[in-house]
């Protein structure tokens, strides 16, 4: 999962991975080691949404978006029209640092009082 960079570090994943939400082909996995396969279908929650991945392939070490793209296929079902328009806007991923646009409003609201 941080491979496939769905995950900021591999420590985050393994958090997420250790809470139980993630599955693999229907059974839940509460370890970061289980060994998945090319084929297996991972599905887990991912800010708003539901993900629905199929493993594809491996990579010896972690590369650049478009390598991690290559190593699975998302079946995940489309978004809402309504979450549709919010992940348009600004959707970051619940593991992600604030970017500046965060940075720029939590400095205005700090401002404000």
């Amino acid at each position: 999962m941080w491979c496939a960079r769905f995950f900021k570090t591999r420590s985050l994943a393994a958090k997420f991975v250790a809470t139980g939400k993630a599955r693999v082909n229907g059974t839940r996995v509460a370890k970061a080691a289980f060994l998945v396969k090319a084929g297996d279908m991972i599905t887990f929650p991912l800010g708003d949404r539901i993900r629905v991945v199929e493993v594809t392939g491996f990579v010896e070490k972690r590369g650049s978006a478009t390598i991690a793209a290559t190593l699975y296929a998302d079946h995940s079902p489309p978004p809402s029209p309504k979450e549709g328009k919010a992940s348009a806007a600004h959707n970051p991923r619940p593991d992600a640092a604030p970017d500046s646009r965060d940075r720029a409003r939590l400095r205005r609201l700090k401002s404000q009082g």
